[in-house]
């Protein structure tokens, strides 16, 4: 399975933006969806974005449309998450994960990413004043 590192997360203030990072040991996250899940105290881990392998299909959480960006650089083995108008209600570790999902619908689904994908050790994402 593919290694992957997440940085960048920390403490903003609400309405600030952050730049989540996910470094991959290899070139095969290229082959691979991926996308970034979140978890906060007491509550789920879900999907907040998904980016296709190749064609730049995303997939959006509703919560986050319109503030998050995804995007990845294939020739730096990267994937980054963009976040604009952070609200207190982001805060959570934010998890980067990759697999040979088909779509990024199904990619951003938690059970099938548990099943198919690897998965980095979290960032910690702090919005409060």
């Amino acid at each position: 399975q593919v290694q992957l590192v997440e940085s960048g997360g920390g403490l903003v203030q609400p309405g600030g933006s952050l730049r989540l990072s996910c470094a991959a040991s290899e070139d095969t996250l290229n082959y691979y969806a991926a996308g970034w899940f979140r978890q906060a105290p007491g509550q789920e881990r879900g999907g907040v974005s998904c980016i296709s392998s190749s064609d730049g299909s995303t997939y959006y959480a509703d919560s986050v449309k319109g503030r998050f960006t995804i995007s990845r650089d294939n020739a730096k083995n990267m994937v980054y998450l963009q976040m604009n108008s952070l609200k207190p209600e982001d805060t959570a570790v934010y998890y980067c994960a990759a697999g040979p999902v088909a779509t990024v619908q199904a990619m951003c689904i938690k059970r099938v990413a548990e099943t198919f994908g690897s998965w980095g050790q979290g960032t910690q994402v702090t919005v409060s004043s």
